[in-house]
């Protein structure tokens, strides 16, 4: 779930199925085949397994490296479920400007507009009359489309240092089925102070997307897992895509996930209770499906072209996010539109060509940190003319 270091690293190394699919497993000595850059995704100790699905005009292209599994040592299947974390965003967004262009909201209306009353409470939302105090406390001014850019200011609770250390650090194994309510990791952030006041600048955090979870149940009545299943999963047809809530194994079929361990190997964290990343990193997807997903959105087929054009808009983040979807420049001065996602077990990146006609999503099932010179090397071969 924290996808903004995982960000970082791209963007520093960046600078900056209807067709019939072609697979290759990547291994060692394999002739003079062309190596596929998935392969150098794999580390020996930490990164087990790797895989790419790409998609264009020359049809659909899957490629894999290592193991799904290191016990039995199967390859990772195109058709294989996995977390990814923070792709949730890109979802649960969509699902926003949905009600935003039915008028069920407005981007500008102060969030606490839409919130539960228990909920809104917890924001620090002093009196009209009190303009000291308001200048203190952001609460009240915090807008949805400021949730949706990362520009709330609002402290990200995975970055609360004890919350991390027992859910994602250290003491994972010992929590990692524990149950959270949406509130209580609220609680968890409101403890820090704000890291700017609304609007000042950029600063990922996942409290934002959890905030806006609430919303949508708000202005709907449903809860954002069954709004975005009857507006996105079930209109495209995402047969491998989910929100487990807090069911704790994945829907098979499956490999494992693995967590570095001290010791610089790895642990298995295939099972785990997702109500810890909530509306900002639940869901659980398939290569195909996180294809079919961008393919749709950036076409056009989700969102009116006015409310996709401020999706794409990073005008609030200096270039940097929009909502929902984060712009990634290549060395070929090319731009990719699309998100990322990282939580115990894994990390996945879809990125597509603003047309959505060329995609491609890549994963490990493991969330030490991927070598971003290899991200960069992978995207320049999918995207980038050869000389």
């Amino acid at each position: 779930m924290s996808t903004h270091t995982a960000l970082v690293r791209l963007a520093s190394a960046m600078t900056a199925l209807t067709c019939a699919v072609t697979v290759s497993v990547g291994s060692a000595g394999s002739g003079t085949a062309a190596r596929p850059p998935v392969q150098d995704l794999v580390s020996p100790r930490t990164v087990p397994g790797a895989a790419q699905l790409s998609q264009d005009a020359h049809g659909v292209r899957f490629h894999t490296a290592g193991v799904a599994d290191v016990r039995t040592g199967r390859p990772i299947r195109p058709t294989d479920r996995f977390r990814v974390g923070s792709i949730t965003k890109t979802v649960i967004a969509t699902v926003t400007l949905q009600l935003a262009a039915e008028r069920k909201l407005d981007l500008d209306d102060p969030v606490t507009a839409h919130l539960p009353a228990p909920t809104a409470a917890l924001l620090p939302c002093p009196g009209d009359s009190d303009s000291d105090s308001d200048s203190r406390d952001p609460g009240c001014r915090i807008t949805v489309r400021q949730l949706l850019t990362h520009t709330s200011g609002l402290f990200s609770y995975t970055d609360d240092r004890a919350f991390f250390r027992r859910f994602f650090g250290p003491g994972f194994a010992a929590h990692r089925f524990e149950t959270h309510k949406p509130d209580a990791l609220v609680r968890t952030a409101l403890a820090h102070p704000p890291y700017a006041a609304p609007g000042e600048r950029y600063r990922y955090s996942n409290t934002d997307y959890l905030l806006l979870g609430m919303v949508i149940r708000q202005v709907t009545g449903h809860s954002y897992a069954t709004e975005a299943y009857r507006r996105v999963i079930a209109p495209l047809h995402l047969t491998g895509t989910s929100f487990p809530g807090t069911r704790t194994r994945l829907p098979s079929p499956h490999g494992r996930a693995y967590t570095p361990t001290s010791s610089s190997r790895t642990a298995d964290a295939t099972d785990l209770n997702p109500s810890s990343a909530g509306a900002a990193g639940e869901l659980v997807s398939t290569l195909p499906d996180l294809n079919r997903l961008f393919g749709a959105l950036l076409r056009g087929a989700l969102l009116p072209a006015p409310v996709l054009r401020q999706m794409r808009d990073t005008t609030d983040s200096y270039g940097r996010y929009g909502m929902g979807l984060f712009p990634v420049r290549l060395p070929c001065h090319r731009t990719l539109w699309g998100h990322n996602g990282e939580i115990s077990g894994s990390y996945v990146q879809t990125l597509g060509t603003t047309d959505g006609r060329h995609l491609v999503s890549y994963r490990v099932n493991s969330d030490a940190p991927v070598d971003p010179a290899a991200e960069s090397a992978l995207l320049s071969a999918e995207f980038c003319p050869k000389a």
